[in-house]
This record gives C-alpha cells, structure tokens and sequence, in this order.
C-alpha cells in the first residue's frame, strides 16, 4: 500500500493494513526500503504478530524465519550456559501471534 523510511504497509485483506518492518524485509539488510519494494508490488508476506490492544500486524517477507537477531553484544560469549538464576522461564507455552488474536476474538463472543 506504502512505503515508507522504516517499511513497508501491505494491504493483507483485512480492515487494517500490516507492516513489514525494515528489518523484516529481506534476509540481509536493507537501508531503504524503497530498494525492496514500490507501492503497487504484489508481496508474500508471513503474520509474525497481531497487537489486537494496539490494532498493529507485524509482517515479514523473510525466508528464514523471520527473526531478526538478537540485539546485544556481539563477543563471544554467546555460547556461555545462562545462569539459572537469571533464566526466562514462561509458565504457559506459547500459542503465537494468530493463536493469541483467535483467543482474543473468542473472548469477546
């Protein structure tokens, strides 16, 4: 639908339009999006998030997975075991970007 500095808007078929950050472009990096794409382009895109509070859609037009890497340092420490004490543990598992919005909507009939 548009282009802009920090993506591009993609009409998915729904009321609200979703965004392919920058970073979710391509799998190497893009400094302007306009290099990708044009308003017009036909795209496949992937959901990576519905923010159902925010009414945003996160989109990705990558190929390898879409998750961009982590941000922090780049050492290499990375393959240091995480202390327990310090370790993220989720009490629920995780039921993704669409399974979040369908119980979302479920909530509300």
């Amino acid at each position: 639908t548009n282009v802009a500095a920090f993506g591009a808007f993609v009409d998915i078929g729904v009321h609200q339009d979703g965004l392919v950050h920058v970073s979710q472009l391509a799998d190497k990096f893009v400094k302007d999006p306009h290099e990708v794409v044009k308003a017009g382009d036909v795209v496949k895109v992937r959901v990576v998030e519905v923010d159902v509070k925010r009414k945003r859609i996160a989109l990705s037009m990558r190929k390898d997975g879409g998750e961009a890497p982590p941000p922090g340092p780049r050492g290499g420490d990375r393959d240091k075991p995480v202390n327990p004490k310090f370790a993220k543990t989720d009490s629920k598992p995780s039921q993704g970007a669409f399974g979040a919005a369908l119980a979302e909507a479920m909530k509300r009939r």
